[in-house]
């Protein structure tokens, strides 16, 4: 018979999940670090402790090469609490169709995969798995880069390491035959989707980058929209800066909020800010600005970009 002590434990915990008290997962608030930044151990201290002071929880880190001082720095970030998700470009450009159908040519990308979760990669995220925009439209595009994808998930699948995968923005709303991206055709064989949702990449830009709110949020509903229910998480990448203008601080700053709140009002389960270049503090200012990144309701107003 078990004891009263355990089965008062055991009512409590019952009542937390029937009445919503248990807190859920925290959702995922990320960065891009590229391998320079990695490797150069003061510059990403800095980023550890500002995004730990503002609720970031999860860098994600560019593996192209192994080096020495990488399982240092990554020991670094998960010390500090940090998830480690490892980005691994599997066609750099974009692929022929050669490449797509070597296994050959996979078997070695996927051992930088191998190399990833030796330095204790939480989630493997690929990029660039798609062909190149050169390539001819076809409805067997998707097909194929499915097939490749398949492979990874199937061996992360066997290490019990969840998928990721990157894809166009405009995939969002539509299957792109060229470049071979097809949420619905890729969905069952993926863990988290994460759409390039930056508002510089639509056209016409000035229009979109102007609506940095509604870029983001109609993007991410029209994609939920597919499916009666999610069979993957969604974690969409937002940018901390317009490449195509050159705005003020402030600017940019309010470019960031209205991005995150639109990825919020979406309901996704997170998100990931690019930088190709790592610089934040833009980034890390909006967070402070709002309080923290969770704490806007629906009801509350948009941040667009005069």
């Amino acid at each position: 018979m078990l004891k009263k002590s355990v089965l008062l434990t055991l009512v409590y915990a019952m009542l937390l999940v029937f009445t919503g008290i248990a807190q859920a997962a925290p959702k995922t608030k990320g960065i891009y670090i590229n391998q320079g930044t990695l490797e150069d151990t003061k510059r990403l201290t800095y980023l550890i402790n500002q995004s730990k002071a503002v609720g970031i929880n999860t860098f994600v880190v560019d593996l192209a090469q192994t080096t020495r001082n990488y399982q240092k720095n990554i020991n670094l970030i998960k010390s500090n609490g940090l998830r480690y998700v490892a980005r691994i470009v599997v066609f750099p450009d974009g692929g022929n169709p050669k490449q797509l159908k070597s296994n050959a040519y996979w078997e070695g990308r996927f051992k930088l995969v191998e190399n990833a979760i030796a330095y204790g990669a939480d989630e493997i995220q690929l990029d660039y798995i798609r062909y190149s925009t050169k390539q001819p439209p076809s409805a067997q595009n998707a097909k194929d880069v499915k097939q490749v994808i398949k492979f990874f998930k199937q061996r992360l699948q066997a290490k019990g390491v969840p998928l990721q995968v990157d894809i166009f923005g405009e995939v969002s709303f539509k299957e792109s035959p060229r470049i071979g991206q097809n949420v619905e055709l890729f969905a069952d064989t993926i863990d988290v989707v994460c759409p390039m949702v930056y508002p510089s990449h639509y056209h016409p830009y000035e229009k979109h980058s102007a609506e940095p709110y509604n870029t983001v949020y109609k993007s991410l509903t029209s994609l939920k929209s597919k499916f009666d229910k999610m069979p993957f998480k969604l974690n969409p990448y937002i940018e901390a800066s317009n490449y195509h203008y050159k705005w003020s601080n402030s600017k940019k700053t309010n470019y960031i909020i209205s991005q995150i709140k639109a990825v919020e009002d979406a309901n996704a389960d997170g998100w990931f800010v690019w930088s190709p270049q790592n610089h934040y503090d833009n980034l890390f200012n909006a967070l402070k600005t709002r309080g923290s990144s969770n704490s806007s309701s629906k009801s509350g107003s948009k941040v667009e970009i005069q």
